[in-house]
């Protein structure tokens, strides 16, 4: 369970800016550009540098459609093996569609984490921007990492019950596609001895997942079921 005072969203901007070797502004809050900017030099994504900054997220961010993310882990698992001219061709194939017009919905924000704040909620938020719930966190975690966690004990990480180690790190990690040292600079969770860094097909699926996010669930399953007959 996490006790520790949860830090504030200054103090974790100053650690990801220290792990990118950078300087925060010296004169006020740091800039939604130079947060983006940061975001690629670790690794994360523009929107999730938002978050950890406790700054609004555009709107376009919160539109989601909730099952679409329930077909991610059988695209995950397609992709994982291809070779990586196939994993480019699978991700341009993607980002197309995510082009197309959208069709009308009622965008969905992720539920907050109903429990205090704290770093594993915080990794739980983050993937929930990329449209996994707790079950799709942990089928996708497994498939990418080894880390292989029940849907529960996601959700326990999310409400503080659980605090995270570093094997729970590593499967962040893989999913977030960031190299672990990141994310233990940002929560102080000492890492495993695995690798820093993610592999190439782990980083390139990561990708995928971001890139997928605001597809409908057809869309996914068309992704998916094209691999499978593939």
């Amino acid at each position: 369970m996490e006790t520790a005072a949860y830090p504030t969203p200054d103090v974790l901007v100053a650690r990801l800016a220290r792990t990118a070797g950078i300087a925060l502004p010296p004169e006020g809050p740091p800039s939604e550009e130079f947060l983006r900017d940061l975001a690629g030099r670790v690794g994360l994504d523009g929107n999730d540098l938002l978050v950890i900054a406790g700054l609004p997220l555009p709107t376009e961010a919160l539109d989601l459609e909730g099952t679409a993310g329930s077909w991610v882990s059988m695209l995950v698992q397609h992709a994982l093996p291809l070779a990586a001219a196939d994993r480019q061709r699978l991700r341009v194939r993607a980002r197309a569609m995510a082009e197309r017009p959208r069709p009308a919905r009622t965008p969905e924000r992720p539920p907050r984490p109903p429990g205090p704040p704290g770093f594993g909620s915080l990794l739980v938020h983050l993937l929930a921007l990329r449209n996994l719930n707790e079950l799709a966190v942990a089928k996708t975690m497994c498939l990418m990492s080894g880390v292989c966690k029940a849907a529960s004990t996601i959700r326990m990480v999310r409400d503080g019950a659980k605090a995270l180690d570093a094997e729970l790190l590593d499967g962040f990690a893989a999913v977030l596609g960031v190299p672990v040292a990141v994310l233990a600079s940002l929560t102080g969770v000492r890492s495993s001895a695995r690798g820093d860094g993610p592999s190439p097909e782990v980083a390139d699926v990561a990708a995928l997942i971001r890139e997928v996010r605001h597809l409908t669930k057809d869309q996914v399953r068309e992704l998916a079921e094209a691999l499978d007959h593939g």
